[in-house]
Protein backbone atom coordinates (compact mmCIF):
# COMPACT_ATOMS: atom_id res chain seq x y z
CA UNK A 1 0.00 0.00 0.00
CA UNK A 2 2.84 2.35 0.83
CA UNK A 3 4.45 1.70 -2.53
CA UNK A 4 1.24 2.63 -4.36
CA UNK A 5 0.94 5.82 -2.31
CA UNK A 6 4.54 6.73 -3.17
CA UNK A 7 3.81 6.28 -6.89
CA UNK A 8 0.76 8.51 -6.67
CA UNK A 9 2.81 11.08 -4.79
CA UNK A 10 5.53 10.98 -7.45
CA UNK A 11 2.92 11.57 -10.17
CA UNK A 12 1.60 14.53 -8.24
CA UNK A 13 5.09 15.93 -7.92
CA UNK A 14 5.70 15.97 -11.72
CA UNK A 15 6.33 19.42 -13.13
CA UNK A 16 4.08 20.76 -15.89
CA UNK A 17 6.91 20.29 -18.38
CA UNK A 18 7.36 16.66 -17.35
CA UNK A 19 3.59 16.05 -17.74
CA UNK A 20 3.65 17.54 -21.24
CA UNK A 21 6.66 15.38 -22.22
CA UNK A 22 4.92 12.30 -20.81
CA UNK A 23 1.73 12.97 -22.79
CA UNK A 24 3.77 13.69 -25.93
CA UNK A 25 5.67 10.42 -25.52
CA UNK A 26 2.46 8.41 -25.12
CA UNK A 27 0.76 10.20 -28.04
CA UNK A 28 3.77 9.70 -30.34
CA UNK A 29 4.05 5.96 -29.74
CA UNK A 30 0.26 5.53 -29.97
CA UNK A 31 0.42 7.29 -33.35
CA UNK A 32 3.25 4.99 -34.49
CA UNK A 33 1.34 1.90 -33.37
CA UNK A 34 -1.90 2.93 -35.10
CA UNK A 35 -0.12 3.80 -38.33
CA UNK A 36 1.79 0.51 -38.27
CA UNK A 37 -1.51 -1.35 -37.87
CA UNK A 38 -3.11 0.66 -40.70
CA UNK A 39 -0.12 0.04 -42.98
CA UNK A 40 -0.17 -3.68 -42.22
CA UNK A 41 -3.89 -3.77 -43.01
CA UNK A 42 -3.33 -1.89 -46.26
CA UNK A 43 -0.54 -4.27 -47.32
CA UNK A 44 -2.72 -7.27 -46.56
CA UNK A 45 -5.66 -5.82 -48.52
CA UNK A 46 -3.65 -4.99 -51.64
CA UNK A 47 -1.07 -7.80 -51.54
CA UNK A 48 -2.67 -10.84 -49.92
CA UNK A 49 -6.47 -10.42 -49.79
CA UNK A 50 -8.25 -12.63 -52.36
CA UNK A 51 -9.66 -11.16 -55.58
CA UNK A 52 -13.41 -11.09 -56.13
CA UNK A 53 -14.80 -13.57 -58.66
CA UNK A 54 -15.12 -12.02 -62.12
CA UNK A 55 -18.68 -11.25 -63.14
CA UNK A 56 -20.75 -8.07 -63.38
CA UNK A 57 -18.13 -6.61 -61.08
CA UNK A 58 -14.45 -7.55 -61.05
CA UNK A 59 -10.97 -6.25 -60.40
CA UNK A 60 -11.39 -5.48 -56.69
CA UNK A 61 -10.29 -7.37 -53.59
CA UNK A 62 -13.09 -9.31 -51.93
CA UNK A 63 -13.10 -7.23 -48.70
CA UNK A 64 -13.16 -4.01 -50.73
CA UNK A 65 -16.04 -5.22 -52.90
CA UNK A 66 -17.99 -6.20 -49.78
CA UNK A 67 -17.42 -2.71 -48.41
CA UNK A 68 -18.56 -1.14 -51.70
CA UNK A 69 -21.70 -3.29 -51.71
CA UNK A 70 -22.49 -2.29 -48.11
CA UNK A 71 -22.00 1.36 -49.07
CA UNK A 72 -24.40 0.91 -51.99
CA UNK A 73 -27.07 -0.51 -49.70
CA UNK A 74 -26.67 2.47 -47.39
CA UNK A 75 -26.93 4.94 -50.28
CA UNK A 76 -29.98 3.21 -51.72
CA UNK A 77 -31.76 3.35 -48.35
CA UNK A 78 -31.38 7.11 -48.09
CA UNK A 79 -31.96 7.83 -51.80
CA UNK A 80 -34.98 10.00 -52.54
CA UNK A 81 -36.34 11.39 -55.81
CA UNK A 82 -37.04 14.54 -53.82
CA UNK A 83 -33.35 15.09 -53.14
CA UNK A 84 -32.05 17.32 -55.93
CA UNK A 85 -28.54 18.17 -56.99
CA UNK A 86 -27.86 21.85 -56.45
CA UNK A 87 -28.44 23.98 -59.55
CA UNK A 88 -26.86 27.28 -60.58
CA UNK A 89 -27.60 30.29 -62.82
CA UNK A 90 -26.55 29.93 -66.44
CA UNK A 91 -23.87 32.58 -65.93
CA UNK A 92 -22.01 30.20 -63.59
CA UNK A 93 -21.58 27.48 -66.23
CA UNK A 94 -18.10 26.82 -67.60
CA UNK A 95 -17.52 28.11 -71.13
CA UNK A 96 -14.85 25.48 -71.73
CA UNK A 97 -16.30 22.17 -70.58
CA UNK A 98 -13.90 19.46 -69.46
CA UNK A 99 -13.97 16.11 -71.23
CA UNK A 100 -14.40 13.12 -68.92
CA UNK A 101 -13.04 10.27 -71.05
CA UNK A 102 -13.35 9.13 -74.64
CA UNK A 103 -14.03 5.37 -74.40
CA UNK A 104 -16.75 4.40 -76.85
CA UNK A 105 -16.30 7.49 -79.03
CA UNK A 106 -14.01 5.93 -81.61
CA UNK A 107 -16.42 5.94 -84.54
CA UNK A 108 -17.94 9.12 -86.04
CA UNK A 109 -21.73 9.32 -85.82
CA UNK A 110 -24.01 10.08 -88.76
CA UNK A 111 -26.33 12.44 -86.86
CA UNK A 112 -28.81 12.70 -89.75
CA UNK A 113 -29.49 8.96 -89.66
CA UNK A 114 -28.93 8.39 -85.95
CA UNK A 115 -31.67 6.65 -84.01
CA UNK A 116 -31.84 5.85 -80.31
CA UNK A 117 -32.82 2.20 -79.84
CA UNK A 118 -34.93 1.37 -76.80
CA UNK A 119 -35.37 -2.36 -76.18
CA UNK A 120 -38.90 -2.73 -74.86
CA UNK A 121 -38.87 -6.55 -75.04
CA UNK A 122 -36.37 -8.93 -76.66
CA UNK A 123 -38.44 -8.83 -79.85
CA UNK A 124 -39.61 -5.19 -79.78
CA UNK A 125 -37.26 -2.27 -80.29
CA UNK A 126 -38.38 1.35 -80.32
CA UNK A 127 -36.30 3.66 -82.54
CA UNK A 128 -36.30 7.41 -81.94
CA UNK A 129 -34.59 9.95 -84.21
CA UNK A 130 -32.87 13.09 -82.99
CA UNK A 131 -35.62 15.25 -84.49
CA UNK A 132 -38.30 13.23 -82.70
CA UNK A 133 -36.38 13.63 -79.47
CA UNK A 134 -36.10 17.39 -79.98
CA UNK A 135 -39.84 17.62 -80.55
CA UNK A 136 -40.44 16.74 -76.89
CA UNK A 137 -40.38 19.43 -74.17
CA UNK A 138 -36.88 20.75 -73.61
CA UNK A 139 -35.33 20.76 -70.14
CA UNK A 140 -32.17 22.60 -69.06
CA UNK A 141 -29.96 21.94 -66.06
CA UNK A 142 -26.89 23.75 -64.73
CA UNK A 143 -25.23 21.68 -62.01
CA UNK A 144 -21.86 20.70 -60.58
CA UNK A 145 -20.67 17.75 -62.67
CA UNK A 146 -18.41 15.51 -60.54
CA UNK A 147 -15.74 13.11 -61.79
CA UNK A 148 -14.28 10.18 -59.82
CA UNK A 149 -10.85 11.57 -60.74
CA UNK A 150 -11.49 14.30 -58.18
CA UNK A 151 -12.46 17.30 -60.29
CA UNK A 152 -15.82 19.00 -60.63
CA UNK A 153 -17.20 21.75 -62.87
CA UNK A 154 -20.47 23.65 -63.17
CA UNK A 155 -21.91 22.72 -66.57
CA UNK A 156 -24.96 23.64 -68.62
CA UNK A 157 -26.84 20.88 -70.44
CA UNK A 158 -30.19 20.67 -72.20
CA UNK A 159 -32.34 17.90 -73.60
CA UNK A 160 -35.36 15.77 -72.79
CA UNK A 161 -36.20 14.92 -69.20
CA UNK A 162 -36.07 11.14 -68.98
CA UNK A 163 -39.45 10.93 -67.26
CA UNK A 164 -41.01 12.90 -70.14
CA UNK A 165 -39.41 10.45 -72.56
CA UNK A 166 -40.74 7.47 -70.58
CA UNK A 167 -44.28 8.85 -70.53
CA UNK A 168 -44.33 9.94 -74.18
CA UNK A 169 -43.22 6.54 -75.46
CA UNK A 170 -45.30 4.56 -72.93
CA UNK A 171 -42.35 2.86 -71.26
CA UNK A 172 -43.94 2.78 -67.81
CA UNK A 173 -43.85 -1.04 -67.64
CA UNK A 174 -40.16 -1.12 -68.54
CA UNK A 175 -39.49 1.55 -65.91
CA UNK A 176 -40.83 -0.82 -63.23
CA UNK A 177 -37.77 -3.03 -63.67
CA UNK A 178 -34.77 -2.66 -61.38
CA UNK A 179 -32.07 -1.53 -63.79
CA UNK A 180 -31.38 0.29 -67.04
CA UNK A 181 -28.45 -0.55 -69.31
CA UNK A 182 -26.96 1.93 -71.79
CA UNK A 183 -24.40 1.19 -74.51
CA UNK A 184 -22.37 3.17 -77.08
CA UNK A 185 -22.63 2.26 -80.81
CA UNK A 186 -19.30 0.38 -80.79
CA UNK A 187 -20.25 -1.39 -77.53
CA UNK A 188 -16.91 -0.32 -76.06
CA UNK A 189 -18.54 1.61 -73.21
CA UNK A 190 -21.59 0.55 -71.25
CA UNK A 191 -23.20 1.36 -67.92
CA UNK A 192 -25.77 -0.18 -65.63
CA UNK A 193 -27.89 2.14 -63.48
CA UNK A 194 -30.36 1.37 -60.73
CA UNK A 195 -33.83 2.42 -61.81
CA UNK A 196 -34.60 4.88 -58.96
CA UNK A 197 -31.52 6.90 -59.93
CA UNK A 198 -32.22 6.57 -63.65
CA UNK A 199 -35.74 7.95 -63.15
CA UNK A 200 -34.61 10.84 -60.94
CA UNK A 201 -36.40 14.07 -61.99
CA UNK A 202 -33.08 15.70 -62.99
CA UNK A 203 -31.96 12.93 -65.37
CA UNK A 204 -32.03 14.05 -69.00
CA UNK A 205 -31.17 12.74 -72.46
CA UNK A 206 -28.99 15.69 -73.41
CA UNK A 207 -28.45 16.94 -76.97
CA UNK A 208 -27.12 20.44 -76.17
CA UNK A 209 -24.31 21.91 -74.12
CA UNK A 210 -24.08 25.69 -73.55
CA UNK A 211 -26.99 26.20 -75.97
CA UNK A 212 -25.13 24.44 -78.79
CA UNK A 213 -25.44 20.91 -80.23
CA UNK A 214 -23.19 18.44 -78.48
CA UNK A 215 -19.70 18.08 -79.85
CA UNK A 216 -18.39 14.54 -80.53
CA UNK A 217 -16.03 14.58 -77.53
CA UNK A 218 -18.98 15.42 -75.27
CA UNK A 219 -21.20 12.63 -76.57
CA UNK A 220 -22.93 13.81 -79.74
CA UNK A 221 -25.64 13.43 -80.73
CA UNK A 222 -27.24 12.39 -77.41
CA UNK A 223 -25.77 11.51 -74.03
CA UNK A 224 -27.01 10.79 -70.55
CA UNK A 225 -26.84 13.48 -67.88
CA UNK A 226 -27.64 12.07 -64.45
CA UNK A 227 -26.64 14.53 -61.69
CA UNK A 228 -27.08 12.00 -58.87
CA UNK A 229 -24.18 9.92 -60.25
CA UNK A 230 -20.47 10.44 -60.87
CA UNK A 231 -19.41 11.20 -64.43
CA UNK A 232 -18.54 7.57 -65.22
CA UNK A 233 -22.28 6.80 -65.31
CA UNK A 234 -23.12 9.73 -67.63
CA UNK A 235 -22.74 7.69 -70.80
CA UNK A 236 -21.93 9.58 -74.01
CA UNK A 237 -23.23 8.84 -77.50
CA UNK A 238 -26.09 6.58 -76.46
CA UNK A 239 -26.88 3.87 -79.00
CA UNK A 240 -29.35 1.84 -76.98
CA UNK A 241 -31.24 1.63 -73.70
CA UNK A 242 -32.51 -1.63 -72.24
CA UNK A 243 -34.25 -2.63 -69.02
CA UNK A 244 -33.68 -5.59 -66.72
CA UNK A 245 -34.27 -6.98 -63.25
CA UNK A 246 -30.64 -8.12 -63.21
CA UNK A 247 -27.61 -5.85 -63.12
CA UNK A 248 -26.50 -5.00 -66.66
CA UNK A 249 -22.76 -5.01 -67.43
CA UNK A 250 -20.89 -1.87 -66.39
CA UNK A 251 -17.50 -0.90 -67.82
CA UNK A 252 -15.90 0.58 -64.72
CA UNK A 253 -17.46 -1.91 -62.30
CA UNK A 254 -15.60 -4.57 -64.28
CA UNK A 255 -12.38 -2.65 -63.56
CA UNK A 256 -12.93 -2.70 -59.80
CA UNK A 257 -14.94 0.51 -59.33
CA UNK A 258 -18.16 0.95 -57.38
CA UNK A 259 -21.17 -0.24 -59.40
CA UNK A 260 -23.53 2.27 -57.81
CA UNK A 261 -21.29 5.38 -58.09
CA UNK A 262 -23.90 7.59 -56.43
CA UNK A 263 -23.54 11.08 -55.01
Amino acid sequence: MQSEKNKEQEKGNLTEGQKIRRRTFISFFSFIALNSAAYSGWRWLYKKAPEEAAGITAGAKKPLRRALNKTELAFRKIFSPNHFAKTYPKSSAAKKVRVNGDIGLGKPVDTANWKLKVVKTPGEVLQVSLEELKALPKTEIIFDFKCVEGWDQIQHWAGVKLMDFIRHYHLEEQAKMEYAGLVTPDKEYYVGIDMPSFLHPQTILAYEMNDQPLRPEHGAPVRLIIPVKYGIKNLKNIASISFSNNRPPDYWAEQGYDYYSGL
